[in-house]
């Protein structure tokens, strides 16, 4: 096994910290929902987001100019990986609670390792399908759980395409990540992130403008805070960190070990929007961080042993 199948220190920090990050925020934004439209909040987010790291980016040195050969290829992944899947899991988040809508969102997994074989050639080895099977089985329990409790809903229209919505968004999120991994953009993380949360504004706004029209009122404090925590944390660190991560992992790893991001999801859900946990959310967490180990642990081989033993 490479030294590069598994999260490198730099990647560890960089994974544990948007995973706080984003887990935190499902509540977060459920709760901006209540006030803001979906499309405003996601469109002023990412627009925010995208001027101040491409801000960050020039201050630190950084060029902000892209090869015109590079563009395309740039726009296919800010379609997929920032565009369709702001779009749809926000609209998901308001039909649903935050913590299913967080492990609904977070079958990512499945989808990039399975598309990862296809685009980018990877290996489907035993270690990824254990990891998968673990990883999977617990969104699979707190699914199974949700499906029996929305059954005793008189809404359930607008659950199934809340659900929807979301598994949908993760596909699109899993493609965006491999297309990312193959064509490695000589393009620096900050700076790609920036354009990426930038140009994914611009028809989003415009959305919002026609379908919410102008804000007739300013949201409250809370709600106010929680936005710029979303742009400053959710947006401007976590989606560099994520760009970073795909830079340095292969996708299997970075996308199993981001299991833990739903995890915090449904726990944070349960501490902000005090919720009762049950046993699916233990169930799911035995699973989970199980396939978080079994992703990252790496077996000493006998060139490694010979590297610690000359």
């Amino acid at each position: 096994m490479s030294k590069n199948s598994r999260l490198s220190l730099e990647g560890l920090l960089l994974l544990l910290g948007l995973t706080i990050g984003w887990g935190i925020n499902w509540p977060i934004m459920k709760a901006i929902l209540n006030e803001i439209p979906p499309m405003t909040f996601r469109g002023f987010c990412l627009f925010t987001g995208g001027i101040g790291i491409l801000l960050i980016a020039r201050l630190t040195g950084h060029s902000l100019w892209i090869a015109k050969a590079h563009w395309k290829k740039v726009f296919w992944i800010c379609l997929f990986n920032i565009f369709a899947w702001n779009l749809m899991a926000t609209y998901g988040l308001s039909l649903l609670p935050a913590g299913r809508s967080a492990l609904l969102g977070y079958t990512m997994p499945i989808w990039a390792i399975l598309l990862s074989v296809w685009i980018l050639k990877d290996p489907f080895n035993s270690r990824t399908l254990m990891a998968l099977i673990l990883g999977m089985g617990g969104i699979v329990i707190l699914m199974a759980d949700s499906i029996f409790q929305w059954s005793h809903q008189a809404n359930q229209l607008s659950l199934i395409i809340g659900a929807l919505l979301m598994v949908a968004a993760a596909w699109c999120w899993a493609l965006g990540t491999n297309l990312m991994k193959r064509w490695a953009l000589p393009i620096h993380s900050v700076v790609l992130t920036g354009w990426l949360l930038f140009l994914a504004s611009l028809p989003i706004l415009l959305g919002a403008w026609v379908v919410d029209g102008i804000p007739s009122r300013m949201p409250s404090h809370p709600i106010l805070l929680g936005t710029a925590y979303n742009v400053f944390v959710a947006f401007m660190f976590c989606y560099w960190a994520w760009v970073r991560v795909i830079e340095i992992t292969p996708v299997s790893v970075s996308s199993l070990s981001s299991l833990l991001t739903p995890l915090i999801g449904v726990f944070s859900s349960i501490w902000l929007l005090n919720e009762t946990p049950r046993w699916p959310e233990f169930m799911a967490a035995v699973l989970i961080l199980g396939a978080v180990a079994v992703v990252n642990w790496q077996t000493p081989t006998k060139a490694s042993l010979h590297e610690k033993n000359p």
